[in-house]
């Protein structure tokens, strides 16, 4: 087979290639106004590749027939992707290629109310540390699994839901900004994998020493390689197991590094409130 095949979509989405050439196109532009170091603009455009091959490659349906390709792609989603692309820190470059005059519209938004409230429910640090991980636990649970693999509809939802807690969690953990303007504390995101992981790699011990076939529909629906049942689940346990782990461990050890770095940053004094101001000490009379 050839790697031209290998790189035609399964399943096309037309939605997936718009979303995917938006933020390419937002991103070229920025990066050309703003200065961006390579090794940033490579883990930007090498965790997009894996997305699109993830998502939109024949890939897609090895992930569909055999259970340890279902752990890669969802390794590759929920860590490997996301914690490239975020490390690369998209956000200024992203900011930079919009348009000027749809600038001042985002900002208002920004700063409406609305927005603010979403904001406080999505971005907060407990919401995303457990959906990161329900996103992984949820759909390994054998029934939901059966059914998230027959019906395209869950099955894409299952994809992109696995993505989308990804990007969210990596862009907490590598947040290099002090607390606040970060909703996290710096010492929390140090911390946050070594609780993330734990779980998972209670699943993956599971499903590796299971005795017994937990994902029968891949046998339904016919294995692409000839792998038995039981070394197919206990591969995909592994893959689990390990590489999500140490993947988890490399981005504690970069939110150490901020750490660090914060720690030697002077301490922020509070801002003397000025003279005439409520609080303010009034002033001496003559």
């Amino acid at each position: 087979m050839s790697l031209f095949s290998l790189l035609k979509p399964w399943e096309p989405s037309f939605g997936l290639v718009g979303i995917f050439v938006l933020v390419a196109v937002l991103y070229a532009r920025g990066s050309r106004r703003i200065p961006i170091s390579f090794a940033r603009q490579a883990a930007f455009w090498i965790g997009m590749g894996l997305f699109y091959i993830a998502l939109h490659t024949r890939l897609d349906y090895y992930a569909e027939h055999q259970f340890f390709v279902h752990r890669i792609q969802h390794l590759v989603l929920h860590h490997l992707a996301p914690l490239l692309v975020m490390a690369s820190y998209p956000g200024g470059a992203l900011r930079a290629g919009l348009p000027l005059k749809w600038r001042s519209p985002l900002r208002r938004w920004q700063r409406g109310r609305a927005a603010r409230i979403v904001a406080a429910v999505v971005l907060n640090p407990l919401f995303i540390s457990v959906a990161f991980v329900i996103s992984v636990l949820f759909w390994l649970i054998p029934p939901v699994q059966f059914v998230a693999m027959l019906d395209w509809r869950i099955y894409r939802f299952m994809n992109w839901s696995v993505a989308v807690s990804g990007l969210m969690y990596w862009w907490m953990v590598l947040d290099h900004r002090p607390h606040p303007p970060s909703r996290t504390r710096p010492g929390l995101r140090v911390l946050s994998p070594v609780i993330t992981m734990t779980p998972q790699i209670l699943a993956g011990a599971i499903i590796t020493f299971s005795s017994h076939d937990l994902y029968p529909v891949f046998t339904l629906c016919g294995r692409a390689f000839s792998l038995s049942p039981a070394l197919d689940q206990s591969l995909g346990g592994l893959i689990m197991w390990v590489p999500a782990a140490i993947l988890e461990a490399i981005g504690g050890l970069m939110a150490l590094r901020h750490l660090m770095r914060l720690s030697e940053l002077p301490p922020r004094q509070p801002p003397k409130p000025r003279r005439g101001t409520r609080g303010s000490r009034p002033a001496l009379q003559t």
